[in-house]
């Protein structure tokens, strides 16, 4: 049984969580039984087949047939049940309950070949929601049928722990009232081992706690308002992750003028206008060994997006939740996190942040004006609302020439053009190489997320083309996500990978 102790999940900068093996006899507040869709009822008729769930309903006095008589669990994915009260008498736990994992047949399919969430992770948030909504202090999930492979065992490990915790997230820093929320351990029953396992599934849970923790930093971050999360807010983050790791990370912070003499015209050309000063941060992470590969993150932070000039203004132009727009600059800080635990081997990687606002000002962006990027390359700004894409376009340059990236990736909330296409739970993914398309896929997939290949027309750039200058920072509405990525694409030396 493993342990993922879930307390102070919102500390100011999100610390790890603990694992440690405990009997049984601690599970006391919520158990829930993870059964499949071959475990549902179908028009009101109970149907339990599987003699496991059979017997511990026996042992429950009727409790899983009574969550089954309504005929609403059909052991969806991700679904749960009503937990149910057992008697006083009980020598296990205070309630019980059931969560959905889907068809049987589909929990032997690889992570990497599955579109979305794992069917273990999607369980074990379901299982937190339900053990914080009946106030509980601790919750386990028993597998009644757990994993036969190793891989598979350890994959459960990792999925559910990560499932778990994600559950446990909160947003209440903010409010002046809030309702601690009273889950204190976390209990994983029945994914395997044995004799010899113990430190593999030990890690397993680890990683999938790391991996929880990058997602709390990332969501703490993004939720934060503007007067909170500002350029120098996230260099504090990215000061944070490095002193956890301090021989592994190595932070810059690059001010104004250290930009200005690098040439970063772009980046500062949409900075100027903010009376917060912009943070340019490198955060540098090395292995223990020789890296066989230099990978450079780059997350867009716009710490507050006004439009500039080409004011967000109007019904649908979402300004009051700007915010948001510094949510690439998060996952690349959440991405950072997560080395500093795993700390993986045989790569440096590099996450890179033109941390920065975007605001109106006499002295500021008018729409007209010609930036130089750090690149050389001229720009003409026919829209200041189109600013994320300058400021990517010196922090890309930075990647390549001064971290010597041969593999880079940015990520950005960049157009609602993409959001109209895909919607909010899919992200669009622009790359002109089949084989990082290719590798960004089967990483999401092995994360849960949702990634998107989108198509990169190359008949589409003639919008871009400028009369003063080597380019324009926008072209028209039609395909505006592609002519986003057409335009980064441009900061890119041949030979290097990008998506």
């Amino acid at each position: 049984i493993w342990v993922v102790n879930s307390a102070g999940v919102c500390g100011q900068w999100l610390h790890g969580h603990k694992q440690r093996c405990l009997p049984s006899r601690h599970a006391q507040s919520v158990v829930c039984c993870p059964a499949g869709c071959d475990e549902a009822a179908t028009e009101k008729t109970v149907s339990i087949k599987s003699p496991a769930l059979t017997a511990l309903d026996g042992e429950l006095g009727g409790a899983l047939t009574e969550l089954l008589a309504g005929g609403d669990f059909e052991g969806k994915q991700g679904q749960a049940s009503r937990a149910i009260r057992l008697g006083p008498g009980s020598p296990g736990p205070k309630y019980v309950a059931l969560l959905g994992l889907g068809k049987a047949d589909a929990l032997t399919k690889p992570q990497l070949d599955r579109y979305g969430a794992s069917p273990y992770q999607a369980a074990g948030v379901s299982l937190t929601k339900l053990a914080k909504a009946e106030k509980a202090t601790s919750a386990g999930l028993g597998l009644l049928h757990g994993p036969t492979g190793g891989q598979q065992q350890l994959d459960a490990a990792t999925y559910l722990a990560a499932g778990m915790l994600k559950g446990c997230y909160e947003s209440t820093r903010f409010k002046s009232k809030s309702k601690p929320c009273k889950l204190s351990a976390l209990h994983i029953l029945g994914v395997g081992g044995g004799e010899g396992k113990a430190a593999d599934l030990a890690a397993a849970v680890k990683h999938g706690t790391s991996m929880a923790v990058g997602g709390f930093l990332t969501r703490y971050l993004v939720e934060a308002p503007p007067n909170v999360c500002t350029p120098s807010h996230l260099a504090e983050a990215a000061e944070h992750i490095a002193a956890l790791a301090p021989n592994r990370f190595k932070l810059e912070v690059l001010d104004a003028d250290a930009c200005a003499k690098l040439g970063m015209g772009c980046y500062l050309g949409v900075a100027e206008a903010s009376l917060l000063p912009p943070a340019f941060i490198h955060l540098a992470y090395k292995p223990a060994g020789e890296a066989q590969k230099k990978v450079a993150i780059v997350g867009k932070g716009l710490t507050f997006d006004s439009g500039g000039y080409n004011l967000k203004a109007g019904i649908g132009s979402m300004i009051e939740l700007m915010k948001f727009d510094m949510g690439g600059a998060a996952a690349t800080l959440g991405a950072a996190r997560i080395l500093a635990d795993t700390q993986p081997e045989g790569v440096e990687v590099h996450f890179i942040v033109a941390a920065c606002e975007n605001m109106i000002h006499g002295k500021g962006l008018h729409p007209g004006d010609v930036l130089k990027a750090a690149s050389g390359k001229t720009i003409e700004v026919n829209n200041t609302d189109a600013e994320g894409r300058l400021t990517l376009a010196d922090a890309l340059w930075y990647a390549q020439e001064k971290a010597q990236a041969t593999t880079v990736i940015d990520i950005a909330t960049l157009t609602g053009a993409c959001i109209i296409a895909l919607g909010g739970e899919v992200a669009g993914l622009f790359t002109p190489s089949d084989a990082m398309a290719t590798s960004l896929s089967q990483a999401s997939n092995a994360a849960g997320e949702k990634i998107w290949r989108m198509p990169m027309e190359a008949s589409y750039a003639e919008q871009l083309k400028s009369s003063v200058a080597d380019m324009k920072n926008a072209g028209g509405r039609a395909g505006g996500s592609i002519t986003a990525a057409l335009f980064l694409k441009e900061f890119v030396k041949e030979g290097v990978e990008w998506a």
